[in-house]
């Protein structure tokens, strides 16, 4: 047997984990472009920092102001809120913003809550003791700030952020099924918007795109993407930093800045960054979910592209203590209950299997994943190995996407 290696839980002491497969597999690691790209060190994070794009500088922009917000996404997203934090109270310190102005606000969007316990892994032990941090409430507490052109969404936002006068995103750039890229003006809607402004986004995203409008990468023409777009200039975000991540989920590149151009830049590099080159006709496709675990089908996005026209089977990786993400639009919350925008994937034709490989099974989780009868899912390594070895018991052309929720091809 050959060992293959993939990293593993990105919020709990990051390891690499092995895995044997036999040595007559042809295997081929898919790496994306900007893979072993270095993790930035604090000098290089503070100069991106000092140097915004098309703005002041935080503290310049904090002089005079009274309430302070700085939002952050959640653990299903890989971004190192703690790079930044340190940083940016030392600008607001500065300005002369005491302690008792600051607070902190999950973007949770239409995700579940997060736990104290995930407020430190964001954030950091400290800022727990020192500042207020709270969650996002979808279902109250927003107000109506105006309405978007493109969809006509009527954006209601938190409230809390809505009456501070100094507003800061951190968030990262990765490729998205939606709106083509994440970051930037999600932090907005969804991420401090209303139940309702998001369910109405999200259903014109499904009624209401052509195909090639959205998907991985796609963002040039991308009406959902536009809508939020819209939706983040009603908030006044003033500060905006985007930031790319390396294979191992490290801050690789960071665009700090007024909120278009900043976002803009990092869309540009992340479309080099996160490329991976297409690879086709696999028999078998090994796609590892790490940097957004909590939601995994996502990594089926790039598996489906290398499975040729004669078929092949899919292993998707799953090792997230956390399980899958509560998510009050698309998740399952019964046998028969779902969130109103909830969507039956299904498998290509091409794919003969998929494979659910999880160490950590939870039955309800399930309906994260395609309904089918071509699903499978499995909790021991070597009943994985079983199934493909008596579906290939010669040899097998097998791609590995590591990382596969943040590479995307064309």
């Amino acid at each position: 047997m050959d060992t293959i290696v993939l990293p593993q839980l990105a919020w709990y002491n990051k390891r690499e984990a092995q895995y044997p497969v036999p040595s007559r597999w042809l295997v081929e690691e898919c790496d994306m472009t900007g893979a072993y790209q270095p993790a930035m060190n604090i000098e290089q994070i503070r100069a991106a920092m000092d140097n915004p794009i098309d703005t002041k500088p935080i503290k310049e922009l904090a002089r005079g102001k009274n309430q302070i917000v700085i939002l952050f996404d959640d653990l299903s997203r890989v971004t190192r809120t703690y790079d930044f934090i340190p940083l940016i109270l030392e600008e607001l310190a500065e300005a002369g913003i005491k302690d008792q102005n600051i607070r902190f606000i999950c973007a949770t969007g239409c995700h579940g809550a997060l736990t104290r316990i995930d407020f430190v892994k964001k954030l950091g032990e400290a800022v727990l003791g020192r500042f207020p941090v709270y969650n996002h409430n979808p279902f109250g507490n927003c107000i109506p700030v105006g309405k978007t052109k493109t969809f006509g969404t009527e954006i209601s936002l938190n409230e809390e952020v809505i009456k501070c006068d100094l507003k800061i995103g951190i968030s990262g750039t990765v490729p998205h099924a939606m709106t083509g890229f994440g970051g930037g003006g999600k932090i907005i809607l969804p991420g401090v918007a209303s139940y309702e402004s998001t369910k109405h986004n999200h259903h014109h995203a499904q009624v209401d795109c052509v195909p090639g409008q959205t998907g991985m990468g796609n963002i040039d023409d991308n009406p959902v993407r536009r809508d939020i777009e819209e939706a983040a200039a009603l908030s006044g975000l003033d500060f905006n930093i985007s930031v790319l991540f390396n294979k191992f989920g490290e801050t690789a590149r960071v665009f700090a800045g007024a909120l278009t151009p900043s976002y803009t830049a990092s869309v540009k590099e992340a479309k080099y960054h996160y490329f991976t080159p297409r690879v086709t006709d696999k028999d078998i496709v090994i796609a590892n979910a790490f940097v957004k675990a909590t939601e995994a089908s996502g990594c089926l996005n790039i598996a489906y592209t290398a499975i040729g026209p004669q078929g092949g089977d899919i292993v998707l990786v799953v090792n997230e203590p956390a399980g899958q993400i509560v998510h009050y639009l698309y998740g399952a919350f019964g046998s028969a209950s779902f969130g109103p925008e909830h969507l039956t994937k299904k498998v290509p034709a091409n794919v003969k299997k998929v494979i659910i490989y999880t160490a950590l099974p939870d039955m309800a989780n399930r309906d994260s994943y395609p309904v089918s009868e071509k699903v499978i899912s499995l909790h021991n390594w070597g009943d994985v190995l079983k199934i493909l070895e008596a579906d290939y018991p010669a040899s097998a052309n097998i791609a590995i996407f590591p990382y596969a929720e943040m590479q995307y091809t064309r």
